[in-house]
């Protein structure tokens, strides 16, 4: 849309029409400002009146946001459903925190104080859990308070002033483009805990690192970002749906209220907020809504929480870019991608990171995006570029995901640049031998896959006894351990210990049979103790520790009644 004698910037907000709908500039030429509306515009007429905020888009930060559900704009959906039922019409506005909400404040400053941008003024208990630190926002004067009171207020009561006369409040607004500022930035040490066995053992990401799942419809990206929603040790979770099916967002926005808190006890809403933006909302909406995301994200990092941040799909996203750069007649780059495209997923995923936010509290928003290729080619420009970029690759499968093989990440394909920088930490809060038994598992899966190679040509019976056995602990460690089942009361979330225990289990296992190969043991007998098969099933009992003890002693009683190539037991 076209906009004729109105004094704008780039990013400007603006109200367009009678009915004042929501706009951006995205372009300005001469006198002309090209204004890309977040909302339908069928029966705008020419003439018809626009007004410009002089504001970029911004997001409301402050107490009020956990528990909440957002569209792409920070838009509360439970407002909108009480004002006009389960269809959005146009036109409409709400806050983006509730105002009139009381929170308790505690001063921590006083009269006299001087305080920086980022200082913290005082705390507010958003929920049983979550303390919100009030701080001066970063684009504030740096000034000496002349008046703060603790008391009950609402997120645009004043609750002091400093001397120059500026007016603090709980909340805030920040531009959803422009990253919040920090003292610096720290290198990850420590991984983030996601409670899935191939992810934390195999292919780690850091607190305050980047990941990304590219893969084809159907092969568990969605499934597999609410698992690490629901189960990362992040403090706060912030999860993005953008793009998406409407029915999968339904199953979120349905499932996520009620699901229990495994840290804290609570619901998981209590530290969570959602960004619902579906395939059928307004593309420009779309666009930002990873923007609103972030911002949020930093916002919780700057006061000393470690944030997960999950967008689904940053390839919806791209392509609302490419439909934005189209109405803009811009030159097109492959596939029709704007040639920006590589730089504005680096600066989205840059935004992620440890950090000493300008209150000397150490945070860190870690972004885990997923990518959804056509068809599941990685060679397409979204992929490509977000590979370039993050550290972490989490290779989705089909044909895994067609063998009921979940989470279908290829444990050949993906990989993690953080192994090196975060083995201190598995060897002082794991166990010692951890990296060396994590490294011996994958070597045993690589070697498998040479194998089944030969096996192909010549079948399982025709290789060497080792080898055979070799074949059957990469089963075991493919089937007993990367398996998960995300839907399992047990399984969903596995801890480090347990983690620990059954890969060290299955590597026992190989030793015990490779010693009893060598004294001559039936491959066959190797092959078919009870207690391999038994280990494959306490891993879903929740009494797991007490039924390992009882395998892990059968197990070695077997492999030493093993004589001859038979069982003495």
């Amino acid at each position: 849309m076209t906009v004729t004698d109105l004094q704008t910037k780039m990013y400007d907000v603006v109200k367009v029409g009678h009915e004042g709908l929501m706009g951006e500039v995205i372009k300005i030429v001469g006198d002309k400002s090209i204004v890309q509306v977040y909302e339908d515009t069928s029966g705008i007429k020419p003439g018809e009146p626009v007004e410009n905020t002089g504001l970029p888009l911004s997001v409301e930060l402050g107490p009020g946001l956990l528990k909440s559900i957002y569209d792409g704009i920070q838009r509360p959906l439970k407002v909108l459903q009480a004002e006009m039922g389960n269809f959005i019409k146009r036109g409409v506005s709400a806050d983006g925190l509730d105002h009139e909400a009381k929170w308790d404040f505690k001063a921590t400053v006083k009269e006299g104080d001087l305080v920086k941008p980022g200082d913290i003024l005082g705390t507010v208990q958003e929920t049983a859990n979550i303390e919100h630190l009030i701080m001066l926002p970063p684009n504030f004067p740096e000034g000496k308070i002349k008046s703060i009171k603790s008391g009950s207020y609402t997120v645009v009561d004043v609750i002091g002033k400093l001397e120059d006369g500026t007016e603090l409040r709980l909340s805030h607004k920040w531009p959803v483009r422009t990253p919040r500022p920090v003292k610096s930035k720290m290198a990850p040490k420590k991984p983030l805990v996601t409670g899935q066995r191939v992810l934390d053992a195999f292919f780690p990401v850091a607190k305050g690192g980047t990941a990304a799942i590219p893969g084809p419809f159907g092969s568990g990206k969605t499934v597999t970002q609410q698992a690490l929603a629901k189960w990362s040790d992040a403090n706060i979770v912030v999860y993005i749906g953008c793009g998406e099916r409407g029915n999968e967002m339904a199953e979120v926005l349905t499932e996520f209220p009620d699901l229990d808190d495994p840290q804290t006890g609570s619901k998981l809403m209590d530290r969570t907020v959602l960004i619902a933006n579906t395939s059928n909302m307004p593309v420009a909406a779309r666009e930002a809504s990873v923007y609103t995301g972030i911002t949020i994200a930093e916002y919780f990092r700057d006061m000393g929480y470690d944030v997960s941040l999950m967008a689904d799909s940053t390839s919806r996203w791209a392509e609302a870019m490419r439909e934005i750069s189209s109405r803009l007649e811009e030159m097109p780059g492959e596939e029709g991608y704007p040639a920006y495209l590589s730089s504005r997923l680096a600066e989205f995923y840059e935004r992620a990171g440890i950090t000493n936010s300008l209150c000397d509290k150490t945070g860190s928003v870690t972004v885990i995006g997923a990518v959804s290729p056509a068809g599941g080619d990685i060679s397409e420009p979204v992929s490509q570029g977000t590979l370039r970029i993050v550290k972490v690759f989490w290779a989705l499968d089909s044909k895994l995901s067609q063998k009921r093989h979940f989470p279908a990440i290829n444990w050949l394909n993906s990989y993690s640049l953080y192994m090196d920088t975060l083995s201190p930490w598995y060897t002082e809060n794991v166990a010692p031998e951890w990296n060396e038994l994590r490294n011996r598992a994958m070597e045993i899966l690589q070697s498998e896959s040479e194998l089944l190679e030969i096996v192909q040509l010549v079948g399982s019976d025709a290789l060497p006894e080792n080898q055979q056995v070799t074949l059957e602990v990469a089963r075991m460690i493919r089937e007993i351990f990367l398996q998960q089942n995300s839907f399992h009361p047990v399984d969903t979330y596995c801890s480090f210990d347990k983690q620990y225990k059954l890969m060290k289990a299955i590597l026992r296992y190989a030793d015990l049979a490779d010693a009893a190969v060598q004294s001559g043991a039936e491959v066959t007998a190797i092959l078919t103790v009870d207690s391999k098969s038994e280990l494959a099933k306490i891993k879903y009992e929740e009494n797991f520790d007490e039924l390992y003890t009882q395998v892990m002693d059968k197990m070695e009683q077997e492999f030493a009644g093993l004589k001859g190539g038979y069982w003495y037991g």
